[in-house]
């Protein structure tokens, strides 16, 4: 890894930042919250030492030196006392602390941001997967953590249980991911700090004193873990236009301006037609929907431009596996409109931002890859960072054909 300078300054509300790559949309950078302070990797790239923006300088002496080094801790506390800001040459090689730190961040980012697409071919991550094994690294990482982040560990290994039993059958199965008996015995280790109880923990206990290793049993995680759903798109079934088509066109679907599961990744999941209905116009627009996206009660909205006017907007209701919503519009009937068209969720939106396309797509090829690794367990233990535990269960349901 090549030397790394950083530069530590103090911002005018006394914040002490710790510089690093993290430009780029919000979509591609991994974020963990930690005892006094945010750290940040780029998710394309999470193998180095983080940027830091350091709110509390007391809180993080407890875990600095672990992630960054003892010169660096002390340069920090002195920069926030007053001296001029310092550069210095950081670790070639990240700590232990800082590579388990890493992984957790890259894991809460695949929770928010991972592309899930029926278009593309990528997956759903199980979320109680993920969930647990996110359990286990918080406990690693507790050095990291003020009262917040050990009670966040704590939910997450409460929300999640559900996939605990199929776990340990995949750790006594014939080919078991190297790193779901750490895993265990960190979720394991995490209950009895926290002092929980139950059928599910008392299991996993039980398995891990008798701990016989590996069977002969083979183990499906497509099976146990991946929710098959048959997508019999209906996009084109839904039209209640029966006017003449005038335009039509792929909307930009920006993944910042609707939470997580709502609108399959695809860059063409947004669609739109416009209609001639005697002298007026109308415009559909039809969105394929996540796999996760809600049945009811939540509607997103398509933001359109006419010809560059101020936006209006049209309401969208799941119906199947699509939003879809349509609108008068307000042209001429002598042109040819020009029409964009984005999707958002009114209350949720922050508002249009750059055209990420690329950053989209770099997202996906992201994902595509750790798939791929995922889907070769003897080359992938070895890759870093290596897969989690959902995504070698999505790599197998994409074997199974997803």
């Amino acid at each position: 890894m090549p030397e790394q300078r950083r530069a530590i300054t103090r911002a005018e509300d006394r914040t002490v930042l710790i510089a690093g790559a993290a430009t780029g949309p919000t979509f591609t950078r991994a974020v963990l919250e930690v005892a006094g302070a945010v750290l940040t990797w780029p998710a394309l790239d999470p193998t180095g030492l983080p940027a830091a923006d350091i709110y509390d300088v007391g809180q993080a002496q407890q875990w600095l030196w672990a992630v960054y080094g003892e010169r660096t801790a002390a340069a920090v506390e002195a920069v926030a006392s007053g001296t001029p800001a310092a550069e210095l040459t950081l670790p070639e090689q990240p700590t232990a602390l800082a590579e388990a730190a890493a992984r957790l961040s890259l894991g809460h980012w695949a929770a928010r941001w991972w592309p899930t697409s029926y278009l593309d071919g990528i997956p759903a991550l199980e979320p109680n997967v993920l969930g647990l094994e996110l359990a286990a690294l918080t406990h690693e990482c507790q050095q990291l953590n003020d009262e917040s982040g050990e009670l966040e560990g704590i939910e997450l290994l409460e929300g999640h249980l559900a996939a605990l039993d199929p776990l340990i059958q995949w750790r006594q199965s014939s080919a078991p991911p190297r790193q779901l008996d750490r895993a265990l015995r960190l979720i394991d280790d995490a209950a009895d700090n926290a002092g929980l109880d139950g059928e599910a923990l008392r299991r996993l206990r039980s398995a891990l004193e008798r701990d016989h290793g590996p069977t002969t049993t083979p183990f499906d995680p497509a099976e146990h873990f991946v929710q098959q759903q048959e997508f019999a798109l209906a996009a084109g079934d839904l039209r209640t236009a029966t006017g003449r088509v005038i335009a039509r066109g792929s909307g930009t679907n920006d993944w910042c301006r609707y939470p997580p599961g709502f609108v399959d990744a695809a860059e063409e999941a947004v669609s739109w037609t416009a209609y001639a209905l005697g002298a007026g116009r109308r415009i559909e627009v039809e969105v394929v929907a996540d796999i996760a996206a809600p049945l009811g009660g939540v509607h997103l909205a398509a933001e359109v431009h006419v010809d560059g006017s101020p936006p209006s907007r049209v309401a969208l209701a799941r119906r199947d596996d699509v939003w879809i919503g349509r609108a008068d519009l307000d042209i001429p009937a002598s042109t040819t409109p020009g029409i964009d068209v984005g999707i958002l969720l009114p209350g949720f939106d922050p508002g249009p931002g750059a055209d990420d396309r690329a950053a989209r797509e770099a997202v996906r090829a992201l994902a595509r890859h750790r798939l791929s690794v995922a889907a070769a367990p003897h080359d992938g233990e070895a890759a870093h960072p290596a897969p989690f535990l959902a995504e070698i269960a999505a790599a197998a349901s994409v074997e199974e054909d997803f």
